[in-house]
């Protein structure tokens, strides 16, 4: 079978929904319908005569020969956008860097002008992400992450350790004091940053308590809206010192001196993103700081 350009823009499409592991999510990311996703994969796997995609409850899972295909596809479509990229603009001292607005604006916006004034000639771009897995598809070059560092996805090395703990606004602390911890946890409403979180299971792990094995759980991925959840009552969160004002306030309180040590901030570089000088530069200039 001869491929086509328009085979060429399936492919680039099928790449992106087995990233995304969801029409939905792929058809918000390429801004398409859903209909229109699952369209154009029919009309794939039709052109192919094999199925590239196994459909799920929560999704869809690539088929054996479907992660075959992706293995072929994936790293050539990349390198084709990192070259597009670089004949539109001038990358050398250009660099793109995701983490999360909490991470942002809470320690790197206090500190960051310092780095312009000492390297005017790096164009810097801070990307607020929520997601900060698969980056190679999200035109970054380094990335911020919070967690324990225990992933195989991307270059890892630490940036700064800082623990985490549980924190509740003032009637989960007094639901704490009334009830104890393990009966008081076993109530409350846990919010996680994503769905393959492990964070509260190594503090329960680190508290000596059960596991939750139960639903009542709220996936909220954006750190600063968790903890305005916890604030307005929706639940509790894991959260670490960059909410010191929040606790001086009273707005947010600690409901046990119990942490996850391991945890803090990582720095993360896709694999298959070419070397940056600059990611290099801005690199040594937070592990200053």
């Amino acid at each position: 079978m001869s491929i086509t350009f328009k085979h060429h823009d399936t492919l680039r499409l099928f790449t992106e929904v087995a990233q995304c592991k969801s029409f939905s999510d792929a058809a918000e990311k390429l801004h398409l319908t859903k209909g229109a996703i699952s369209y154009q994969v029919k009309t794939l796997e039709e052109s192919l005569g094999f199925d590239v995609f196994k459909r799920t409850p929560r999704g869809v899972d690539l088929t054996l020969k479907g992660q075959q295909l992706l293995g072929a596809t994936r790293g050539h479509y990349h390198d084709i956008e990192q070259v597009l990229l670089a004949l539109k603009t001038p990358t050398a001292q250009s660099l793109t860097v995701g983490m999360s607005s909490y991470f942002a604006s809470r320690w790197l916006s206090p500190r960051l002008m310092t780095f312009m004034q000492k390297y005017p000639d790096i164009q810097l771009r801070i990307q607020p992400m929520t997601q900060l897995f698969n980056l190679e598809n999200q035109g970054v070059d380094l990335a911020i992450r919070w967690g324990n560092g225990l992933w195989d996805d991307a270059e890892i090395s630490p940036l700064m350790s800082i623990p985490a703990w549980p924190v509740g606004n003032a009637q989960a602390y007094q639901m704490v004091e009334k009830l104890g911890l393990k009966r008081a946890f076993s109530a409350f409403t846990l919010l996680r940053d994503h769905d393959e979180s492990n964070a509260w299971s190594d503090w329960f792990d680190a508290a000596g308590l059960p596991r939750q094995t139960r639903k009542d759980t709220l996936i909220i991925p954006d750190p600063n809206v968790r903890v305005q959840a916890v604030i307005d009552g929706q639940g509790i969160a894991l959260n670490d010192a960059l909410v010191e004002r929040e606790l001086s306030e009273g707005q947010l309180v600690h409901l046990s001196n119990i942490e996850l040590a391991s945890y803090g901030y990582f720095l993360v570089r896709p694999r298959q993103i070419r070397t940056n000088k600059s990611a290099d530069v801005f690199v040594e200039w937070l592990l200053q700081q």
